[in-house]
């Protein structure tokens, strides 16, 4: 009882206050971590799925995927492109927005909010919306670029190999454009009016003011944005899979994807736990590489 009271005098409550959260995270979120790492070390498929014990195969899937799967290292480059393609577009078109709407304007909040709805809507209503857009016959960008002459014929969008990543990238950075505005709007009312109007008296241009004041001010939000816009990109899955499923011929095929080929189409669990934990092992690495950055800085 004495201990009891000892651990309420010196300020512990809070930790009954975490103790839920904690509880949920370990369950909902280690335990399927760790069962996901030992699955990818034993062998099981369809066949030995409700066998009593399964067999150790040790690091066999990663070597595996690793050495005589192509399809992995397609799927890797293909993460990166698409992740890559998408950051550049959705940063700089965002960063664009929120500058344009931080300016006082009369219908600036109104459109801001119309602009959000992409991010709002689930990710598999657009992927369908934007699947049923690049259709090959009835879409409205084959449409479109007949109508202004830029093609004379319907493009195949999601089943050429040559325009099927395209169509994906362009529907996340539809997505994520509203994403990287609105933290990027949220950087920008940090910084004080009364620097810029200094700037403005000493005589300082535009391009100066956002060279000299708004990008320095920003480098926080902007790493932010970037790391987390990279997380949530690189491990995309609804759009791809209801869009092109990783198709044609795997032109579209990412970690993501092609875990739930293995896992839930070919029945080889082990692979597809395997493929699962190079995914979580690349973003745990970049985000260990950020907070340590972020922590150099904060102390310099």
């Amino acid at each position: 009882m004495n201990k009891i009271k000892a651990f309420f005098r010196y300020g512990n409550t809070g930790y009954f206050f975490v103790l839920p959260a904690f509880a949920y995270m370990l369950f909902f979120v280690g335990y399927p971590i760790i069962s996901n790492f030992i699955l990818s070390f034993q062998d099981v498929t369809l066949k030995t799925l409700k066998a009593e014990t399964k067999t150790f195969v040790g690091f066999q899937n990663y070597i595996e995927l690793f050495t005589s799967d192509n399809i992995l290292t397609m799927s890797l480059w293909n993460t990166l492109v698409f992740t890559v393609a998408c950051l550049i577009f959705q940063f700089i078109i965002g960063f664009a927005l929120a500058v344009l709407f931080n300016k006082k304007f009369t219908i600036a909040k109104p459109i801001r909010g119309l602009l959000m709805m992409p991010w709002m809507i689930p990710i598999t209503v657009t992927g369908l919306i934007f699947k049923f857009m690049f259709g090959t016959d009835v879409g409205i960008i084959n449409y479109f670029l007949r109508g202004i002459g830029l093609i004379s014929e319907n493009i195949d969008w999601l089943t050429n190999t040559h325009t099927a990543m395209i169509a994906v990238v362009i529907a996340n950075i539809w997505i994520g454009i509203p994403f990287n505005m609105i933290l990027i709007s949220t950087g920008l009312t940090t910084i004080p009016e009364e620097l810029y109007e200094s700037a403005e008296i000493d005589g300082a241009n535009k391009f100066l003011i956002f060279r000299k004041i708004t990008l320095p001010l920003l480098k926080p939000t902007i790493e932010s944005v970037l790391i987390l816009g990279f997380i949530y990109t690189f491990k995309v899955y609804d759009l791809i899979y209801v869009m092109t499923s990783g198709g044609p011929v795997n032109s579209t095929q990412v970690l993501s994807t092609y875990s739930y080929k293995l896992s839930f189409e070919l029945f080889k669990y082990s692979k597809g736990a395997a493929v699962a934990n190079i995914l979580f092992i690349i973003l745990f690495f970049v985000s260990l590489a950020y907070l340590k950055f972020a922590y150099t800085e904060e102390e310099t």
